[in-house]
């Protein structure tokens, strides 16, 4: 369905990026990968991804909290294969903290990475995809761009915006063949949320499975967790002809968390 588009999937060397571009790739797609990890580590990544599924991979490193580290990313992709068709912007951090506590240098990184690199990416790479009449611009938000958690101030602010921003680009592109759409995934098993497992086991004296039913059993009524691969097909699906009228729309996929 994809072969011979190009996507960029930031934040792709582990979790939600990583299964993400595993299903553009799987769907004919030259992927761009971007993140932090041990060379040797990435570099098989890129070697297994484009032996597995016959398409072009590469990974830019660069650093996204940086205007110049966005521009970087999407410089290496224009000179390398002349085109980005698929922006997936997913990189992201967390810090949890109250409000009065808040270290403002976190809050800054934050914002930076999970809020102001979706737009720069997203300047960017519309101009091509709008030169084109083709595109798709999928945020990862989270069940956070849509309700909120007490002491996660610059994450809910974060993807609280970038719904808000999702929404401007859906219309500011509507009818030209471009679309962008934020899915906002509840609780999903990635070393971001495995770190927010440990820490309420260490703080509550808890198993690692007992902070996992716990986590889950507050905010996600189906018990489970949402998997990479989950949101890895319904980003292909955002990306097929079937969606091509999904445009601006926040689109959860959460077992239940914003239902309540």
């Amino acid at each position: 369905m994809l072969k011979g588009k190009v996507a960029i999937v930031t934040g792709s060397t582990s979790g939600i990026g990583l299964g993400t571009a595993r299903a553009l790739a799987g769907a004919g797609a030259d992927v761009m990968l971007n993140g932090f990890g041990a060379p040797d580590a990435v570099a098989s990544l890129v070697r297994d991804i484009a032996g597995e599924h016959g398409v072009r991979v590469r990974h830019n490193g660069a650093d996204l909290t940086r205007t110049d580290g966005v521009e970087a990313l999407v410089g290496e992709t224009l000179a390398a294969w002349g085109r980005i068709d698929i922006l997936v912007n997913n990189a992201g951090i967390q810090h949890v903290a109250p409000v009065e506590d808040f270290p403002v240098e976190r809050w800054d990184a934050v914002i930076a990475l999970n809020l102001s690199a979706v737009f720069h990416a997203t300047r960017l790479a519309l101009p091509g995809m709008k030169e084109r009449g083709w595109g798709r611009i999928v945020n990862i938000a989270s069940a956070h761009g849509l309700v909120a958690s007490a002491q996660k101030a610059a994450y809910v602010a974060a993807k609280h915006g970038v719904v808000g921003l999702t929404k401007v680009v859906g219309l500011e592109t509507a009818g030209t063949g471009v679309t962008c759409n934020a899915i906002c995934p509840g609780w999903v098993l990635t070393p971001l949320v495995q770190a927010q497992i440990d820490a309420l086991a260490a703080a509550r004296g808890l198993t690692t499975d007992a902070a996992r039913a716990e986590l889950l059993g507050a905010k996600q009524p189906s018990g489970d967790f949402v998997t990479p691969e989950q949101i890895g097909g319904f980003t292909t699906f955002l990306c097929s002809p079937s969606a091509d009228q999904i445009t601006g729309a926040a689109l959860s996929i959460d077992g239940g968390w914003t239902a309540q």
